[in-house]
């Protein structure tokens, strides 16, 4: 006789696998410096970048994340691959450019928060892969890059993965990554850029600041209506410590975060999305996650405590927690 929960094993679809699209980079951390970047002496390296930092998060949680990126044929580049090959992340369809690989200096002030100085290189070289189409149908496309509206390849490639994305029927989930330091006053254009991902995604992560400089207000509920009529359904706008703004079918809610004290919160958004999106890659179906705000409301809680978790450590992907850490 078979027992239910072997019957469950046997018959279940495999989880589903998230493509994560966009840099993987050098993080040179001053730790010792505080927030003044011109004072620093030594730095730390490690491993970044926004999508990667997903892929890592789903991975390291026993999920099958997908980095989809290019790094330069350096040091630095071999180092970041094996650093993301080491977390279980499939980086067979990373690319190797002959441009060197991108780096990004970050201080951190003594609450946690941290800025961004940018060296732009190989992510900008990403180019569309057409044979990847056919493993597309019905997983999960991560659209998380910091650099990828700045132009070069990677800026026609996030726009092809995203026409795949719709006509593979995936599950489409986006975050902005605005980085001021990317975008010197600019901010009209990162803002037109971003419209068409949001409007064609199923989720959106935001920070409280790309909510309020997408929408054009202020106030976090009427920002996710203007957002919601934009296109997209789901809209998580990451509030740090203050917890998560959940916004879907109508019904808002923050849900509370885990109280922690932070040390560096490098990587504490892409854990959170990472988590979210590895426990909808373990659904059968993207249907209930899209019609149920008391189920997404429980993965959100729980993707608030990865992302707390992370910021008690240096560094993102080294921050990033297992599945064991995160059920303790």
């Amino acid at each position: 006789m078979v027992h239910f929960s072997m019957y469950l094993r046997i018959f279940r679809k495999p989880m589903k696998k998230v493509y994560c699209i966009g840099e993987l980079l050098i993080d040179f951390v001053a730790e010792k410096q505080g927030s003044d970047l011109s004072k620093a002496n030594e730095f730390t390296k490690k491993a970044g970048g926004a999508p990667a930092n997903v892929a890592c998060a789903i991975s390291k949680l026993g999920g099958n994340g997908v980095f989809i990126g290019c790094v330069g044929k350096d040091p630095f580049g071999k180092f970041l691959l094996e650093t993301l090959k080491r977390e279980g992340v499939d980086i067979s369809l990373a690319q190797l450019s002959d441009t060197f690989t991108t780096l990004a200096f970050v201080s951190i002030a003594e609450d946690g928060e941290r800025d961004f100085v940018f060296s732009r290189g190989a992510d900008k070289e990403l180019k569309y892969n057409p044979a990847l189409r056919k493993n597309l149908s019905g997983n999960i496309l991560h659209l998380g890059a910091a650099t990828a509206l700045l132009g070069g390849p990677l800026e026609k490639t996030y726009a092809k993965y995203l026409f795949d994305g719709l006509t593979k029927e995936m599950f489409i989930c986006f975050d902005p990554n605005f980085r001021s330091d990317l975008w010197k006053d600019d901010e009209e254009t990162f803002v037109k850029k971003c419209m068409p991902f949001v409007e064609k995604s199923h989720l959106c992560k935001f920070s409280l600041e790309e909510a309020q400089l997408l929408s054009g207000k202020e106030d976090l509920n009427e920002a996710c209506d203007k957002l919601h009529k934009v296109g997209t359904k789901i809209i998580a706008v990451t509030l740090g410590k203050d917890g998560t703004f959940l916004s879907m079918n109508g019904t808002k809610k923050t849900i509370p975060s885990v109280p922690v004290s932070p040390i560096d919160t490098t990587g504490a958004g892409d854990a959170f999305i990472g988590c979210l999106l590895y426990q909808i890659s373990d659904l059968g179906s993207f249907d209930p996650v899209l019609e149920d705000f008391e189920l997404l409301e429980k993965m959100v809680a729980k993707a608030n405590k990865a992302g707390a978790i992370t910021t008690t450590n240096y560094g993102a992907i080294v921050a990033l927690p297992t599945k064991e850490q995160l059920e303790k």
